[in-house]
């Protein structure tokens, strides 16, 4: 195996957004059943040792590729397009203030004690999020439009961290 392999090829995949999950996992086990440090305990301690880099490895390409987020951050990475994230000076105004807007109406929520509407805002949240991905994978995966894609991305950065802190005020609430 070569330690240069992106994360797509090491598992035998197509470098896309929509993913079989069930793939993805199953060749996952797969690949850490042969490159799993108690399979090798007997080896000596230059295989354990890489057999020990190997497990990290399949680690982190299988976490990247699991998560939406960090899927599109990865797949904009290979195409080397560079996401920007460290410029939010590039979000739209409007989307800017439906984030506040969202955050009020949490921030509210919070404050009085309503678990009924932040699980309300929360399930809002949560279509919202599928459909940006669903519009993530078309601009990945049909027309491979880079650009737009790192845009999306960011969008769902925020919104990804609203529904954080959506979860935190929740259990705020159960407590």
């Amino acid at each position: 195996m070569d330690f240069n392999t992106d994360h797509f090829a090491l598992f035998d995949l197509p470098r896309v957004f929509r993913l079989d999950a069930a793939v993805l996992d199953q060749r996952y086990r797969d690949l850490q059943s042969r490159v799993h440090p108690d399979r090798h305990a007997s080896a000596g301690e230059v295989d354990r040792r890489l057999s020990l880099q190997w497990a990290t490895r399949v680690n982190e390409a299988a976490q990247t590729l699991k998560k939406p987020l960090a899927r599109a951050k990865y797949l904009l990475h290979l195409a080397a397009h560079d996401l920007g994230d460290e410029n939010n000076a590039r979000m739209p105004v409007e989307f800017l203030v439906e984030q506040m807007e969202w955050r009020e109406a949490v921030a509210d929520a919070r404050a009085a004690g309503d678990d009924e509407e932040l699980e309300h805002l929360r399930h809002r949240l949560l279509d919202e999020i599928r459909e940006r991905y669903d519009e993530l994978a078309g601009l990945l995966d049909d027309r491979r439009d880079f650009e737009q894609a790192a845009d999306r991305v960011r969008r769902l950065m925020f919104i990804e961290k609203l529904l954080v802190d959506i979860d935190d005020a929740i259990a705020a609430c159960e407590e």
